[in-house]
């Protein structure tokens, strides 16, 4: 995840017992089809705009800044992944300037398309687009999805405080909904929060903005308004299907709010991926809330380095809530129904 400072995963939680649902599980194969929907990449080109732009030194800086094609492969073969679906989260601010849009969302996009066109069988792709310009990004998304061969459009959760549930995204929205466009939502920290010392902020505030801008889409009524369009919360769905209860409430206690049974439906319109990370107290809200099938398969390498990403796919290889076709819908199935365009990769 492409923040202007140092970003690591978030730690798992420690196994305990598992539920009964899964007792009877018994670990899962590896797949090496797996399929990682949360998967980021700085090819050199874009690492050197990211340079002059002063979000990172010219050498050194955070894990992700230090992306390698070489050790990307060897992470993903260590790990049986056959297929990452690369993108570059960049602050909607960076873009700000409409010059600097221009320039910075056509390198990060051009980076990614001939990562994919040099590993066609390894890579896929979400594009970028510049969301504060709104006419831009209707062409940045064209261009990406026509030309370059973009599997979908990466959008920040919010944009300069405001959140994807805005009007000001419609006319955006309207279009990725027009084709039928999946969405990879990926957040930052909300504008203004007070920093918790000792606390990185991917650990959750990162979760919070996700969670924010879920429910500003339901609130909004755009999952209905846009109905063809596919997205993905990153790291499951931040805390809303933890708080699914709670926003059910909600609906009943203000006139002006979605109906329990509206949210409902919202929470089985997402995906998940699978970077919370997934754990034996994650797993069996996440598919209590939404079921194994909107849930993939993410890493979010190389925010979360070579040691957690092996050390989290064991354990999600072994989680106790899963049996094997819900284990295999989330590794590979799933995303090749939602990316019929991408490599199927190889078992």
């Amino acid at each position: 995840m492409l923040t202007l400072s140092a970003a690591a995963g978030m730690a798992a939680a420690a196994p305990v017992p598992p539920t009964a649902r899964g007792a009877a599980a018994s670990p899962h194969r590896p797949l090496y089809g797996r399929i990682d929907t949360h998967h980021h990449a700085v090819p050199p080109k874009m690492r050197q705009w990211a340079v002059e732009q002063g979000m990172i030194p010219p050498t050194g800086g955070p894990d992700w800044a230090q992306w390698t094609l070489s050790s990307t492969l060897a992470t993903m073969d260590a790990n049986c992944i056959a297929v990452g679906v690369a993108s570059a989260p960049v602050p909607p601010e960076v873009f700000a300037d409409r010059e600097t849009a221009e320039s910075g969302v056509r390198v990060c996009n051009e980076s990614l398309a001939e990562l994919v066109r040099d590993h066609p069988t390894r890579f896929g792709f979400f594009a970028n687009v510049a969301m504060l310009h709104p006419d831009l990004a209707l062409e940045q998304a064209a261009y990406a999805l026509d030309e370059l061969g973009a599997h979908g459009v990466l959008l920040t959760t919010s944009a300069a405080g405001r959140y994807l549930g805005d009007r000001a995204f419609d006319p955006l929205l309207a279009e990725l909904d027009r084709r039928g466009a999946v969405v990879f939502a990926h957040p930052f920290s909300p504008k203004g929060i007070v920093e918790v010392p000792g606390v990185a902020d991917h650990v959750a505030d990162f979760l919070l903005d996700t969670t924010r801008t879920a429910l500003s889409l339901i609130a909004a009524g755009a999952l209905d308004r846009y109905r063809r369009l596919s997205i993905i919360l990153s790291h499951a769905g931040g805390f809303l299907p933890y708080i699914a209860g709670r926003a059910e409430g909600w609906g009943r206690e203000d006139d002006d709010a979605p109906d329990p049974a509206k949210i409902r439906r919202a929470l089985r319109r997402f995906y998940y991926d699978t970077a919370l990370p997934m754990s034996p107290y994650a797993t069996p809200t996440l598919l209590g809330a939404v079921g194994a099938d909107r849930v993939l398969f993410g890493t979010d390498w190389p925010a979360n380095p070579a040691s957690e990403v092996a050390r989290e796919t064991a354990r999600f290889d072994r989680d106790p809530g899963l049996n094997r076709r819900e284990h295999e819908a989330i590794a590979r199935d799933n995303a090749l129904r939602l990316l019929p365009g991408l490599p199927g990769g190889r078992r």
